[in-house]
Protein backbone atom coordinates (compact mmCIF):
# COMPACT_ATOMS: atom_id res chain seq x y z
CA UNK A 1 0.00 0.00 0.00
CA UNK A 2 3.13 2.33 -0.17
CA UNK A 3 2.02 3.35 -3.49
CA UNK A 4 -1.51 4.98 -2.53
CA UNK A 5 0.50 6.37 0.77
CA UNK A 6 2.98 7.99 -1.57
CA UNK A 7 -0.27 9.52 -4.08
CA UNK A 8 -1.91 11.26 -1.34
CA UNK A 9 1.00 12.27 1.08
CA UNK A 10 4.44 12.92 -1.48
CA UNK A 11 4.01 16.34 -2.91
CA UNK A 12 4.36 16.19 -6.44
CA UNK A 13 2.02 17.17 -9.25
CA UNK A 14 0.35 13.98 -9.41
CA UNK A 15 -0.48 14.01 -5.61
CA UNK A 16 -1.80 17.50 -6.27
CA UNK A 17 -4.21 16.43 -8.74
CA UNK A 18 -4.85 13.53 -6.87
CA UNK A 19 -5.89 15.04 -3.67
CA UNK A 20 -7.94 18.10 -5.43
CA UNK A 21 -10.06 15.06 -7.45
CA UNK A 22 -10.29 13.37 -4.73
CA UNK A 23 -12.24 16.30 -2.61
CA UNK A 24 -14.56 17.30 -5.46
CA UNK A 25 -15.28 14.27 -6.68
CA UNK A 26 -16.23 13.43 -2.59
CA UNK A 27 -17.57 16.56 -2.38
CA UNK A 28 -19.82 16.41 -5.31
CA UNK A 29 -21.50 12.72 -4.31
CA UNK A 30 -22.65 14.06 -0.69
CA UNK A 31 -24.08 17.37 -2.43
CA UNK A 32 -26.17 15.17 -3.85
CA UNK A 33 -27.51 13.82 -0.82
CA UNK A 34 -30.94 15.43 0.67
CA UNK A 35 -31.61 16.14 4.20
CA UNK A 36 -34.99 17.22 5.27
CA UNK A 37 -35.37 18.02 1.40
CA UNK A 38 -32.29 20.60 1.56
CA UNK A 39 -29.09 19.41 0.27
CA UNK A 40 -25.98 21.67 -0.12
CA UNK A 41 -24.93 20.57 -3.60
CA UNK A 42 -21.54 22.40 -4.79
CA UNK A 43 -20.80 23.43 -1.63
CA UNK A 44 -20.40 20.75 -0.11
CA UNK A 45 -16.61 20.37 -2.04
CA UNK A 46 -16.12 22.89 0.23
CA UNK A 47 -16.80 21.12 3.97
CA UNK A 48 -14.89 17.89 2.31
CA UNK A 49 -11.60 19.97 1.97
CA UNK A 50 -12.41 21.47 5.25
CA UNK A 51 -12.09 17.73 6.59
CA UNK A 52 -9.21 16.51 4.35
CA UNK A 53 -7.37 19.44 5.62
CA UNK A 54 -7.99 18.70 9.45
CA UNK A 55 -6.84 14.95 9.02
CA UNK A 56 -3.64 16.20 7.52
CA UNK A 57 -3.72 15.79 3.74
CA UNK A 58 -2.36 18.66 2.02
CA UNK A 59 -0.59 19.62 -1.04
CA UNK A 60 2.60 21.35 -2.22
CA UNK A 61 1.81 25.66 -1.32
CA UNK A 62 2.67 26.83 -4.59
CA UNK A 63 0.50 24.43 -6.20
CA UNK A 64 -2.22 24.92 -4.08
CA UNK A 65 -2.29 28.78 -4.64
CA UNK A 66 -1.90 28.42 -8.25
CA UNK A 67 -4.93 25.47 -8.65
CA UNK A 68 -7.27 27.88 -6.11
CA UNK A 69 -6.34 31.04 -8.63
CA UNK A 70 -6.84 29.22 -11.52
CA UNK A 71 -10.08 27.53 -10.61
CA UNK A 72 -11.55 31.20 -9.37
CA UNK A 73 -10.64 32.54 -12.57
CA UNK A 74 -12.15 30.09 -14.82
CA UNK A 75 -15.45 30.26 -12.67
CA UNK A 76 -15.94 33.96 -12.67
CA UNK A 77 -15.06 34.81 -16.20
CA UNK A 78 -17.13 31.76 -17.54
CA UNK A 79 -19.80 33.13 -15.29
CA UNK A 80 -19.82 36.99 -16.60
CA UNK A 81 -19.62 35.46 -20.31
CA UNK A 82 -22.72 33.38 -19.73
CA UNK A 83 -25.05 36.24 -18.15
CA UNK A 84 -23.13 38.96 -20.16
CA UNK A 85 -25.42 38.80 -23.47
CA UNK A 86 -28.72 39.70 -21.36
CA UNK A 87 -27.18 41.61 -18.62
CA UNK A 88 -26.86 45.15 -19.93
CA UNK A 89 -30.61 44.44 -21.80
CA UNK A 90 -31.70 43.19 -17.74
CA UNK A 91 -30.28 46.32 -15.96
CA UNK A 92 -32.21 48.48 -18.07
CA UNK A 93 -35.70 46.71 -18.07
CA UNK A 94 -37.24 45.18 -14.74
CA UNK A 95 -33.71 44.27 -13.78
CA UNK A 96 -32.75 47.55 -12.55
CA UNK A 97 -35.57 47.54 -9.81
CA UNK A 98 -34.99 44.19 -8.77
CA UNK A 99 -31.04 44.65 -8.17
CA UNK A 100 -32.15 48.03 -6.17
CA UNK A 101 -33.36 45.51 -3.94
CA UNK A 102 -30.65 43.42 -3.87
CA UNK A 103 -28.47 46.27 -3.47
CA UNK A 104 -30.09 47.49 -1.08
CA UNK A 105 -30.11 44.01 1.33
CA UNK A 106 -25.81 43.94 0.65
CA UNK A 107 -26.03 47.81 2.04
CA UNK A 108 -27.26 46.33 5.34
CA UNK A 109 -25.11 43.39 5.46
CA UNK A 110 -22.13 45.46 4.78
CA UNK A 111 -23.06 48.88 7.30
CA UNK A 112 -24.11 45.96 10.17
CA UNK A 113 -20.32 44.01 9.18
CA UNK A 114 -19.20 47.48 9.72
CA UNK A 115 -20.96 48.46 12.98
CA UNK A 116 -19.77 45.15 14.71
CA UNK A 117 -16.32 45.71 14.47
CA UNK A 118 -15.98 47.82 17.11
CA UNK A 119 -18.62 46.60 19.09
CA UNK A 120 -17.01 43.26 18.99
CA UNK A 121 -13.65 44.37 18.80
CA UNK A 122 -12.60 42.34 15.70
CA UNK A 123 -10.73 43.61 13.07
CA UNK A 124 -11.88 44.21 9.51
CA UNK A 125 -10.08 41.41 7.75
CA UNK A 126 -11.53 38.97 9.75
CA UNK A 127 -15.16 40.73 10.12
CA UNK A 128 -14.92 40.96 5.99
CA UNK A 129 -13.99 36.86 5.67
CA UNK A 130 -17.13 36.83 8.12
CA UNK A 131 -19.69 38.57 6.11
CA UNK A 132 -17.83 35.87 2.45
CA UNK A 133 -19.38 33.46 5.05
CA UNK A 134 -22.26 34.62 5.82
CA UNK A 135 -23.10 36.04 1.89
CA UNK A 136 -21.55 32.33 0.81
CA UNK A 137 -19.52 34.90 -1.90
CA UNK A 138 -16.43 32.93 -2.46
CA UNK A 139 -15.10 35.71 -5.23
CA UNK A 140 -15.47 38.26 -2.49
CA UNK A 141 -13.46 36.37 -0.43
CA UNK A 142 -10.48 35.87 -3.21
CA UNK A 143 -10.77 39.67 -3.73
CA UNK A 144 -10.10 40.51 0.01
CA UNK A 145 -7.51 38.41 0.49
CA UNK A 146 -5.95 39.68 -2.72
CA UNK A 147 -6.34 43.57 -0.68
CA UNK A 148 -4.83 42.00 2.76
CA UNK A 149 -1.86 40.30 1.11
CA UNK A 150 -1.24 43.77 -1.46
CA UNK A 151 -1.03 45.81 2.27
CA UNK A 152 1.26 42.77 3.70
CA UNK A 153 -1.80 41.84 6.16
CA UNK A 154 -2.25 37.81 6.44
CA UNK A 155 -5.00 36.84 4.53
CA UNK A 156 -5.08 33.14 6.15
CA UNK A 157 -7.78 34.20 9.33
CA UNK A 158 -10.07 35.57 6.87
CA UNK A 159 -10.46 32.34 4.67
CA UNK A 160 -10.78 30.77 7.96
CA UNK A 161 -13.67 33.48 9.20
CA UNK A 162 -15.43 32.48 6.13
CA UNK A 163 -14.83 28.64 6.44
CA UNK A 164 -16.95 28.81 10.07
CA UNK A 165 -19.85 30.93 9.07
CA UNK A 166 -20.29 29.41 5.40
CA UNK A 167 -22.49 26.72 6.42
CA UNK A 168 -24.65 28.80 8.29
CA UNK A 169 -25.01 30.88 5.41
CA UNK A 170 -26.37 28.60 3.20
CA UNK A 171 -29.05 27.29 5.71
CA UNK A 172 -29.75 31.02 6.77
CA UNK A 173 -31.27 32.06 3.81
CA UNK A 174 -32.95 28.96 3.43
CA UNK A 175 -34.44 29.14 7.02
CA UNK A 176 -35.29 33.12 6.16
CA UNK A 177 -37.42 31.90 3.21
CA UNK A 178 -39.31 29.50 5.81
CA UNK A 179 -39.59 32.11 8.15
CA UNK A 180 -41.27 34.41 5.82
CA UNK A 181 -43.38 31.76 3.63
CA UNK A 182 -44.65 30.40 7.38
CA UNK A 183 -45.46 33.53 9.02
CA UNK A 184 -45.88 36.48 6.10
CA UNK A 185 -46.64 35.06 2.60
CA UNK A 186 -50.50 34.62 1.84
CA UNK A 187 -52.03 32.59 -0.90
CA UNK A 188 -52.11 35.67 -3.27
CA UNK A 189 -47.77 36.15 -3.06
CA UNK A 190 -47.62 33.21 -4.71
CA UNK A 191 -49.63 34.30 -7.68
CA UNK A 192 -47.21 35.18 -10.60
CA UNK A 193 -47.42 39.13 -11.19
CA UNK A 194 -45.41 39.42 -14.19
CA UNK A 195 -45.03 37.66 -17.58
CA UNK A 196 -41.10 36.68 -17.78
CA UNK A 197 -42.12 34.57 -21.12
CA UNK A 198 -38.98 35.03 -23.28
CA UNK A 199 -40.25 35.24 -26.27
CA UNK A 200 -40.69 38.03 -27.15
CA UNK A 201 -41.96 37.82 -30.77
CA UNK A 202 -45.61 37.49 -32.05
CA UNK A 203 -46.93 36.35 -35.23
CA UNK A 204 -50.48 37.63 -36.63
CA UNK A 205 -52.01 37.12 -39.89
CA UNK A 206 -53.76 40.60 -40.99
CA UNK A 207 -55.68 41.86 -43.74
CA UNK A 208 -55.00 44.72 -46.04
CA UNK A 209 -58.00 47.09 -46.06
CA UNK A 210 -56.34 50.07 -44.68
CA UNK A 211 -56.53 52.81 -47.38
CA UNK A 212 -53.56 54.42 -46.05
CA UNK A 213 -51.13 50.88 -46.64
CA UNK A 214 -52.99 49.69 -50.09
CA UNK A 215 -50.49 50.66 -53.47
CA UNK A 216 -47.38 51.67 -51.10
CA UNK A 217 -44.03 49.59 -50.74
CA UNK A 218 -43.36 47.82 -47.37
CA UNK A 219 -40.50 49.83 -47.24
CA UNK A 220 -41.99 53.15 -47.18
CA UNK A 221 -44.71 51.43 -44.83
CA UNK A 222 -41.95 50.67 -42.51
CA UNK A 223 -40.66 54.00 -42.66
CA UNK A 224 -43.34 55.83 -41.81
CA UNK A 225 -44.32 54.20 -38.41
CA UNK A 226 -41.57 53.26 -35.25
CA UNK A 227 -43.09 50.01 -35.07
CA UNK A 228 -40.85 47.19 -36.01
CA UNK A 229 -42.47 44.42 -38.12
CA UNK A 230 -41.35 42.04 -40.45
CA UNK A 231 -43.64 40.54 -43.16
CA UNK A 232 -42.77 37.03 -43.95
CA UNK A 233 -45.37 35.68 -46.75
CA UNK A 234 -48.05 37.76 -48.81
CA UNK A 235 -51.03 35.62 -50.16
CA UNK A 236 -52.63 37.24 -52.68
CA UNK A 237 -55.31 35.24 -54.77
CA UNK A 238 -54.52 31.83 -53.98
CA UNK A 239 -50.70 32.68 -54.59
CA UNK A 240 -47.89 32.77 -51.89
CA UNK A 241 -45.13 35.54 -51.71
CA UNK A 242 -42.14 35.82 -50.33
CA UNK A 243 -41.89 39.91 -49.82
CA UNK A 244 -39.10 42.01 -49.98
CA UNK A 245 -38.99 45.65 -49.05
CA UNK A 246 -39.97 46.97 -52.65
CA UNK A 247 -43.79 44.23 -52.33
CA UNK A 248 -46.62 46.93 -53.08
CA UNK A 249 -49.20 45.83 -51.10
CA UNK A 250 -52.68 45.60 -52.70
CA UNK A 251 -55.95 45.49 -50.89
CA UNK A 252 -56.95 42.19 -49.99
CA UNK A 253 -53.51 40.83 -48.99
CA UNK A 254 -53.27 38.45 -46.36
CA UNK A 255 -49.97 39.17 -44.62
CA UNK A 256 -48.17 36.88 -42.28
CA UNK A 257 -46.29 39.60 -39.76
CA UNK A 258 -44.05 38.54 -37.08
CA UNK A 259 -43.32 41.56 -34.66
CA UNK A 260 -42.86 42.41 -30.63
CA UNK A 261 -46.03 40.85 -28.28
CA UNK A 262 -46.57 44.50 -27.12
CA UNK A 263 -47.70 45.31 -31.14
CA UNK A 264 -50.21 43.67 -31.64
CA UNK A 265 -52.96 46.16 -31.94
CA UNK A 266 -50.65 48.59 -33.63
CA UNK A 267 -50.57 45.94 -36.35
CA UNK A 268 -54.61 46.01 -36.68
CA UNK A 269 -54.77 49.29 -36.83
CA UNK A 270 -51.97 49.63 -39.78
CA UNK A 271 -53.26 47.10 -41.75
CA UNK A 272 -56.71 47.09 -40.96
CA UNK A 273 -58.22 43.75 -40.16
CA UNK A 274 -56.75 41.19 -37.87
CA UNK A 275 -57.61 37.19 -38.65
CA UNK A 276 -58.70 35.58 -35.85
CA UNK A 277 -56.42 32.52 -35.93
CA UNK A 278 -53.10 31.40 -33.57
CA UNK A 279 -50.12 30.98 -35.35
CA UNK A 280 -47.94 31.19 -31.73
CA UNK A 281 -48.53 27.41 -30.92
CA UNK A 282 -45.70 25.55 -30.76
CA UNK A 283 -47.30 22.84 -32.90
CA UNK A 284 -47.52 24.44 -36.04
CA UNK A 285 -46.05 22.83 -39.24
CA UNK A 286 -44.96 25.63 -41.05
CA UNK A 287 -43.85 23.68 -43.75
CA UNK A 288 -47.70 22.51 -44.58
CA UNK A 289 -49.36 26.34 -44.88
CA UNK A 290 -48.44 26.36 -48.60
CA UNK A 291 -46.29 23.88 -51.16
CA UNK A 292 -43.93 26.23 -52.72
CA UNK A 293 -42.93 28.24 -49.21
CA UNK A 294 -40.78 26.42 -46.55
CA UNK A 295 -39.88 27.52 -43.11
CA UNK A 296 -36.34 26.70 -41.73
CA UNK A 297 -34.10 26.96 -38.86
CA UNK A 298 -30.54 27.50 -39.99
CA UNK A 299 -27.67 28.02 -37.17
CA UNK A 300 -25.15 31.08 -37.73
CA UNK A 301 -21.77 29.78 -37.78
CA UNK A 302 -19.86 31.37 -39.37
CA UNK A 303 -17.37 33.36 -37.85
CA UNK A 304 -17.15 35.83 -40.42
CA UNK A 305 -21.09 37.10 -40.08
CA UNK A 306 -19.88 37.28 -36.45
CA UNK A 307 -21.73 41.07 -35.32
CA UNK A 308 -23.13 41.63 -38.76
CA UNK A 309 -26.22 44.09 -38.87
CA UNK A 310 -29.12 41.69 -40.70
CA UNK A 311 -30.14 44.31 -42.60
CA UNK A 312 -26.52 44.58 -43.98
CA UNK A 313 -26.68 41.02 -45.33
CA UNK A 314 -29.45 42.07 -48.45
CA UNK A 315 -30.93 38.43 -47.88
CA UNK A 316 -34.30 39.24 -49.57
CA UNK A 317 -32.52 40.48 -52.81
CA UNK A 318 -29.49 38.39 -52.28
CA UNK A 319 -31.60 34.73 -51.90
CA UNK A 320 -34.84 36.07 -51.83
CA UNK A 321 -35.63 34.51 -48.08
CA UNK A 322 -36.87 36.54 -44.99
CA UNK A 323 -35.65 36.00 -41.73
CA UNK A 324 -38.39 36.54 -39.61
CA UNK A 325 -37.49 35.68 -35.81
CA UNK A 326 -33.58 34.94 -34.18
CA UNK A 327 -33.49 32.27 -31.44
CA UNK A 328 -30.21 33.65 -28.88
CA UNK A 329 -30.35 30.82 -26.19
CA UNK A 330 -33.74 30.56 -24.87
CA UNK A 331 -34.99 33.84 -25.87
CA UNK A 332 -36.63 34.39 -28.87
CA UNK A 333 -35.94 37.83 -30.68
CA UNK A 334 -37.55 39.62 -33.63
CA UNK A 335 -35.46 39.77 -36.67
CA UNK A 336 -35.00 43.73 -37.08
CA UNK A 337 -32.40 44.96 -39.96
CA UNK A 338 -30.66 46.48 -37.34
CA UNK A 339 -30.25 43.37 -35.03
CA UNK A 340 -26.64 42.41 -34.54
CA UNK A 341 -26.23 38.67 -35.74
CA UNK A 342 -24.05 36.26 -32.92
CA UNK A 343 -22.21 33.16 -33.64
CA UNK A 344 -24.30 30.18 -32.83
CA UNK A 345 -27.81 32.24 -33.15
CA UNK A 346 -30.38 30.16 -34.53
CA UNK A 347 -33.00 31.78 -37.54
CA UNK A 348 -35.87 30.99 -38.81
CA UNK A 349 -35.68 31.83 -42.51
CA UNK A 350 -38.79 31.44 -45.20
CA UNK A 351 -38.73 31.40 -48.58
CA UNK A 352 -38.68 28.79 -51.79
CA UNK A 353 -36.82 25.42 -50.83
CA UNK A 354 -33.90 26.55 -53.95
CA UNK A 355 -33.71 29.75 -52.07
CA UNK A 356 -33.48 28.31 -48.09
CA UNK A 357 -30.39 25.92 -49.31
CA UNK A 358 -28.16 28.83 -50.42
CA UNK A 359 -29.52 30.98 -47.61
CA UNK A 360 -28.12 27.54 -45.69
CA UNK A 361 -24.82 27.70 -47.32
CA UNK A 362 -24.55 31.57 -46.61
CA UNK A 363 -25.24 30.81 -42.74
CA UNK A 364 -22.77 27.96 -42.38
CA UNK A 365 -25.34 26.06 -40.80
CA UNK A 366 -22.75 23.81 -38.71
CA UNK A 367 -23.53 22.32 -35.48
CA UNK A 368 -20.77 20.46 -35.71
CA UNK A 369 -18.46 23.49 -35.46
CA UNK A 370 -20.54 24.83 -32.73
CA UNK A 371 -20.52 21.82 -30.36
CA UNK A 372 -16.59 22.89 -30.33
CA UNK A 373 -16.09 25.46 -27.61
CA UNK A 374 -14.03 28.24 -28.10
CA UNK A 375 -11.11 27.61 -26.05
CA UNK A 376 -8.84 30.05 -27.64
CA UNK A 377 -11.14 32.91 -27.33
CA UNK A 378 -11.91 31.46 -23.35
CA UNK A 379 -8.51 31.60 -22.47
CA UNK A 380 -8.02 34.97 -24.12
CA UNK A 381 -10.97 36.76 -22.51
CA UNK A 382 -9.34 34.81 -19.38
CA UNK A 383 -6.08 37.08 -19.58
CA UNK A 384 -7.86 40.44 -21.05
CA UNK A 385 -9.70 40.20 -17.44
CA UNK A 386 -6.98 39.50 -15.40
CA UNK A 387 -4.78 42.28 -16.68
CA UNK A 388 -8.07 44.17 -16.12
CA UNK A 389 -7.72 43.39 -12.64
CA UNK A 390 -4.23 44.47 -12.14
CA UNK A 391 -4.94 48.52 -13.21
CA UNK A 392 -5.06 50.45 -10.04
CA UNK A 393 -8.22 52.68 -9.72
CA UNK A 394 -7.36 56.02 -7.51
CA UNK A 395 -10.17 56.17 -4.59
CA UNK A 396 -10.28 59.44 -2.85
CA UNK A 397 -10.02 59.13 1.05
CA UNK A 398 -8.31 55.62 0.42
CA UNK A 399 -4.39 55.17 0.88
CA UNK A 400 -4.05 52.44 -1.66
CA UNK A 401 -5.93 51.75 -5.50
CA UNK A 402 -8.23 49.85 -5.69
CA UNK A 403 -7.86 46.92 -7.77
CA UNK A 404 -10.52 44.53 -9.03
CA UNK A 405 -8.16 41.29 -8.93
CA UNK A 406 -8.64 37.95 -10.08
CA UNK A 407 -11.67 37.84 -9.23
CA UNK A 408 -13.34 41.25 -9.77
CA UNK A 409 -11.57 41.69 -13.35
CA UNK A 410 -12.54 38.55 -15.38
CA UNK A 411 -15.85 38.65 -14.40
CA UNK A 412 -16.17 42.44 -15.65
CA UNK A 413 -14.57 41.50 -18.92
CA UNK A 414 -17.04 38.00 -19.13
CA UNK A 415 -19.56 40.11 -18.92
CA UNK A 416 -18.07 42.82 -21.56
CA UNK A 417 -17.35 40.27 -23.75
CA UNK A 418 -20.33 38.20 -23.73
CA UNK A 419 -22.40 41.90 -24.18
CA UNK A 420 -20.31 43.25 -26.22
CA UNK A 421 -18.20 40.95 -27.85
CA UNK A 422 -20.29 40.18 -31.51
CA UNK A 423 -20.05 44.35 -31.85
CA UNK A 424 -15.88 44.23 -31.67
CA UNK A 425 -16.35 40.99 -33.98
CA UNK A 426 -15.23 38.66 -31.20
CA UNK A 427 -16.34 35.36 -31.20
CA UNK A 428 -17.39 34.86 -27.00
CA UNK A 429 -20.14 31.54 -27.95
CA UNK A 430 -19.68 28.62 -26.21
CA UNK A 431 -22.10 25.99 -25.76
CA UNK A 432 -24.15 25.42 -22.85
CA UNK A 433 -22.85 22.39 -21.90
CA UNK A 434 -19.23 23.37 -22.18
CA UNK A 435 -19.88 26.75 -20.00
CA UNK A 436 -21.98 24.78 -17.34
CA UNK A 437 -18.98 22.49 -17.15
CA UNK A 438 -15.85 24.74 -17.08
CA UNK A 439 -18.49 27.13 -14.46
CA UNK A 440 -18.69 23.83 -12.30
CA UNK A 441 -15.06 22.47 -12.67
CA UNK A 442 -13.41 26.11 -11.68
CA UNK A 443 -15.69 26.58 -8.78
CA UNK A 444 -15.32 22.98 -7.60
CA UNK A 445 -11.78 23.26 -7.87
CA UNK A 446 -11.47 26.86 -5.91
CA UNK A 447 -13.72 25.28 -3.01
CA UNK A 448 -11.49 22.21 -2.75
CA UNK A 449 -8.60 24.33 -2.64
CA UNK A 450 -9.77 26.59 -0.03
CA UNK A 451 -11.64 24.82 2.12
CA UNK A 452 -8.20 22.32 2.15
CA UNK A 453 -6.27 25.19 2.86
CA UNK A 454 -8.65 26.64 5.86
CA UNK A 455 -9.05 22.87 6.80
CA UNK A 456 -5.80 22.54 9.38
CA UNK A 457 -7.05 24.66 12.11
CA UNK A 458 -10.81 24.94 11.13
CA UNK A 459 -11.97 23.00 14.39
CA UNK A 460 -9.28 24.59 16.66
CA UNK A 461 -11.25 27.70 15.40
CA UNK A 462 -14.57 26.75 16.02
CA UNK A 463 -13.97 25.52 19.78
CA UNK A 464 -12.48 28.25 21.00
CA UNK A 465 -14.81 31.26 22.24
CA UNK A 466 -13.82 33.44 19.40
CA UNK A 467 -15.01 30.67 17.00
CA UNK A 468 -18.20 30.09 18.39
CA UNK A 469 -18.33 34.51 18.16
CA UNK A 470 -17.80 34.03 14.39
CA UNK A 471 -20.20 31.69 13.93
CA UNK A 472 -23.08 33.51 15.76
CA UNK A 473 -22.15 36.59 13.87
CA UNK A 474 -21.71 34.94 10.46
CA UNK A 475 -25.40 33.65 11.38
CA UNK A 476 -26.62 37.51 12.34
CA UNK A 477 -25.04 38.62 8.90
CA UNK A 478 -26.93 36.50 7.29
CA UNK A 479 -30.40 36.31 8.71
CA UNK A 480 -31.06 40.00 9.72
CA UNK A 481 -30.39 41.66 6.06
CA UNK A 482 -32.29 38.61 4.52
CA UNK A 483 -35.72 38.97 7.13
CA UNK A 484 -35.48 42.69 6.60
CA UNK A 485 -35.67 43.25 3.16
CA UNK A 486 -37.62 40.05 2.46
CA UNK A 487 -40.70 41.63 4.77
CA UNK A 488 -40.44 45.35 2.95
CA UNK A 489 -40.63 43.95 -0.40
CA UNK A 490 -43.65 41.48 0.44
CA UNK A 491 -45.26 44.76 2.15
CA UNK A 492 -45.18 46.56 -1.08
CA UNK A 493 -47.33 44.19 -3.08
CA UNK A 494 -44.67 44.51 -6.32
CA UNK A 495 -43.61 40.98 -6.36
CA UNK A 496 -44.74 37.72 -6.02
CA UNK A 497 -43.00 35.58 -3.37
CA UNK A 498 -40.93 33.25 -5.83
CA UNK A 499 -39.46 36.71 -7.37
CA UNK A 500 -38.81 37.89 -3.72
CA UNK A 501 -36.46 34.94 -2.94
CA UNK A 502 -34.37 35.17 -6.51
CA UNK A 503 -33.78 38.81 -4.68
CA UNK A 504 -32.97 37.09 -2.28
CA UNK A 505 -30.63 34.10 -2.96
CA UNK A 506 -28.95 36.12 -6.10
CA UNK A 507 -27.47 39.01 -3.59
CA UNK A 508 -26.05 37.06 -1.28
CA UNK A 509 -24.83 34.81 -4.00
CA UNK A 510 -26.50 31.33 -2.84
CA UNK A 511 -27.38 28.87 -5.22
CA UNK A 512 -28.19 26.22 -2.85
CA UNK A 513 -30.89 28.09 -1.27
CA UNK A 514 -32.22 28.46 -4.79
CA UNK A 515 -32.30 25.15 -5.04
CA UNK A 516 -34.75 25.15 -2.68
CA UNK A 517 -36.99 27.64 -3.76
CA UNK A 518 -37.12 26.31 -6.81
CA UNK A 519 -38.35 23.04 -4.99
CA UNK A 520 -40.81 24.84 -3.01
CA UNK A 521 -42.10 27.53 -5.28
CA UNK A 522 -44.28 26.58 -8.64
CA UNK A 523 -42.91 28.62 -11.62
CA UNK A 524 -39.62 30.02 -12.80
CA UNK A 525 -39.69 33.68 -11.48
CA UNK A 526 -37.13 32.53 -8.66
CA UNK A 527 -34.24 31.61 -11.24
CA UNK A 528 -35.05 34.57 -13.25
CA UNK A 529 -34.64 37.26 -10.46
CA UNK A 530 -31.73 35.52 -9.37
CA UNK A 531 -30.23 35.74 -12.67
CA UNK A 532 -31.00 39.49 -12.98
CA UNK A 533 -29.50 40.44 -9.61
CA UNK A 534 -26.62 37.90 -8.92
CA UNK A 535 -24.34 39.22 -11.36
CA UNK A 536 -23.96 43.15 -10.08
CA UNK A 537 -24.64 41.56 -6.64
CA UNK A 538 -21.46 39.38 -6.96
CA UNK A 539 -19.43 42.64 -8.76
CA UNK A 540 -20.45 44.95 -6.18
CA UNK A 541 -19.65 42.75 -3.06
CA UNK A 542 -15.85 42.06 -4.65
CA UNK A 543 -15.75 45.65 -4.97
CA UNK A 544 -17.03 46.29 -1.19
CA UNK A 545 -14.73 43.19 0.17
CA UNK A 546 -11.34 45.73 -1.13
CA UNK A 547 -13.15 48.92 -0.24
CA UNK A 548 -13.51 47.81 3.37
CA UNK A 549 -10.23 46.53 3.82
CA UNK A 550 -8.41 49.29 1.64
CA UNK A 551 -10.55 51.90 4.13
CA UNK A 552 -10.17 50.37 7.30
CA UNK A 553 -7.40 47.43 7.74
Amino acid sequence: MDWVNGLFSIHSSIQAVAVIALIVACGLALGKVKVGGISLGIAFVFFVGILAGHFGLNIDPIVLDYAETFGLVIFVYTLGLHVGPHFFVSLRQEGFALNMWGLALIAVGTLMAVALCPITHIGIGDMVGLLCGATTNTPALGAAQQALQHLGHNSGSAALATAVTYPLGVLGVILAILLLRKFLVKPSDLVVRQDHDENHTYIGQFVVVNPAVVGRTLAQISQSTRTKFIVSRVWRSGQVIVPIASTVLREGDNLLVVTNRENESTMELLFGKKVEKDWNKEQIDWNHIDSKVESRVVVMSRAVLNGKRLGHLHLRYTYGVNVSRVFRGDVKLLATDDLRLQYGDRLTIVGEPKALDNAEHFFGNSVKTLSEPNVGSILLGMLLGLALGTIPISIPGMASPVRLGIAGGPIVMGILVGALGPKMHFISYTTHSASLMLRRLGLSVYLACLGLDAGKDFFATVIRPEGLLWVGLGFVLTIVPTLLIGIIALRTKKYDFGTICGILCGSMANPMALSYANDTIEGDTPSISYASVYPLGMFVRVIIAQMLVMFFA
